[in-house]
């Protein structure tokens, strides 16, 4: 028995020895993997970037559409070989789009601070552009050297763009970056359509860069002060009528833009009151318009400075009786020497429309937008517009909506202004009246289709009219660049239509 125990003992001695050898040799037991968490704080979407308390939202869309009888993607028929209704027009355009937006938040005693980004891809088919020779017989070739320019970078066989929207920093208040203008009303240039060159109110809608504060009183009240970069978005033209040809006249530019460089951002200022029934905003901007010289250098010297104003007030109604989710969206805006805050950073600011005429070898409608107009030796004469937009979007069911939409802008030049445009020679061949004062007025309809969310196909139809005091008829040369012949011309108002149609998946 001594003998069995002591065997049995041994056993159990080696093989805890054995048992403790192995233990040694396992692996240190790993730490918990630390799973990305839902972040609730800012609403759907939103996730805590592991190891801090940051949140993130990644989001986008990818956009396939095509434009018909449209200046580009997405506008109209305004200038250019897009309006020269011949053989030379582009009737279609194609465009594919990827965006992507980077929301980060944390919270601080200071408040929220947030970060936001947003970046597209695009590639956009090429146009056949080109020079037209003096008799207006050309051919515009894709592969023929000089007579077509098929963007290399966007419109080529491969490659795109990249635009960047919005990069920003909120942080106590305040705004600092690259940001939708505080000017604009919320629906920036689409109160209920896709159509980029709606007129009638201010919109930045690529971001304008900006310094920001913004106080809030609660219940949906706020107050906004910002300085902004006039530069990019917010300057038209400043016309020095010295530069004025017939040909030039003829294409939208009553002279040489002769801006000078920046002095002074614009200053905005805005009140909101958002609440349950809608929206109301006010706005007002100031804008300082300053020239360079009168003549090629300085010691012509130049005319000084003056500031311009705007005004807008906007308003969107909500809970309508006509139907769940059913809004109006409306604006109105006057300005003075800052006509950007009328006809909006994607609104042409050149008319020149061709068409039929009984009268002469065909009819053209043109107009020009400024902020400002003067002759050698002369002061800035600011120009004045004034204008509205609108839409009412109905929702049929929670598949189908569509909206009705309208905008109208008028510009009106001073009585000083028309004699440097009117008195130059470049109107000498002018038989009629000479008025550069115009409207434009254009209406839309877009019904939409979403039959799984997020995931939307839309057709959008806009007609425009361009409504030109000038009447009889002008004897111009060449106009090579939509390979017009040296003619007379009849001044006459024109229109002109266009269709988009999108499909967009949102992420």
């Amino acid at each position: 028995m001594k003998v069995v125990r002591s065997l049995l003992l041994g056993t159990a001695a080696g093989l805890i020895a054995v048992g403790g050898a192995q233990a040694a040799d396992l692996p240190v037991k790993a730490k918990a993997v630390e799973y990305v968490k839902i972040c609730s704080l800012y609403g759907a979407g939103f996730y805590y970037i592991p190891g801090t308390d940051t949140c993130i939202k990644l989001g986008g869309y990818l956009r396939a559409e095509v434009a018909l009888n449209a200046g580009g993607n997405y506008s109209a028929q305004y200038n250019g070989v897009f309006a020269a209704n011949n053989r030379l027009t582009n009737y279609y355009s194609m465009r594919a789009r990827q965006d992507l937006n980077i929301d980060t938040r944390t919270a601080t005693e200071y408040g929220v601070v947030r970060t936001y980004f947003d970046a597209v891809f695009s590639w956009t088919t090429g146009s056949y552009v080109g020079t037209g020779s003096a008799t207006g017989a050309t051919g515009y070739s894709a592969t023929t050297a000089g007579t077509t320019n098929l963007n290399p970078t966007d419109g080529g066989i491969s490659g795109g763009s990249l635009g960047v929207y919005y990069a920003f920093i909120q942080f106590a208040g305040f705004t600092m970056g690259k940001a939708v203008s505080q000017f604009d009303a919320p629906w920036i240039n689409y109160p209920g359509n896709n159509f980029d060159q709606l007129v009638g109110g201010s919109g930045s809608t690529n971001g304008v860069a900006q310094f920001t504060y913004t106080a809030d009183f609660g219940q949906g009240v706020t107050a906004t002060i910002s300085a902004q970069d006039q530069t990019q978005f917010f300057t038209t033209n400043i016309w020095n009528t010295a530069g004025m040809s017939t040909t030039g006249v003829l294409g939208g530019a009553y002279g040489s833009n002769d801006i000078g460089g920046t002095r002074s951002p614009d200053i905005v200022g805005t009140v909101r009151v958002e609440q349950a029934w809608g929206l109301f905003q006010a706005s007002v901007a100031a804008h300082d318009n300053h020239a360079a010289y009168y003549g090629a250098t300085e010691t012509t010297g130049h005319p000084e400075d003056k500031w311009g104003w705007a005004v807008q007030l906007a308003l969107s109604i909500k809970n309508i009786p006509t139907g769940a989710g059913d809004v109006i969206n409306i604006s109105g805006v006057y300005t003075e020497g800052a006509s950007r805050y009328n006809f909006q950073s994607l609104a042409a600011t050149s008319y020149s429309m061709f068409g039929s005429s009984n009268a002469a070898y065909q009819s053209i409608g043109f107009a020009g937008v400024s902020d400002a107009v003067f002759g050698p030796g002369g002061q800035l004469e600011l120009t004045k517009t004034y204008g509205f937009r609108g839409a009412y979007t109905h929702n049929w069911s929670p598949y189908w909506n569509t909206a009705l939409y309208g905008a109208w802008a008028a510009v009106s030049y001073s009585g000083t202004a028309k004699g440097l445009i009117c008195g130059n020679a470049a109107f000498a061949t002018l038989t009629g009246a000479c008025n550069p004062d115009f409207n434009i007025g254009q209406v839309g309809v877009i019904t939409r289709w979403t039959p799984v969310k997020n995931l939307t196909f839309s057709a959008d139809f806009t007609y425009s009219h361009l409504d030109q005091k000038y009447s009889g008829v002008i004897t111009t040369g060449a106009l090579t660049g939509v390979a017009k012949p040296a003619a007379t011309y009849e001044l006459k108002d024109q229109d002109t239509y266009s269709l988009l149609l999108r499909a967009q998946r949102n992420w």
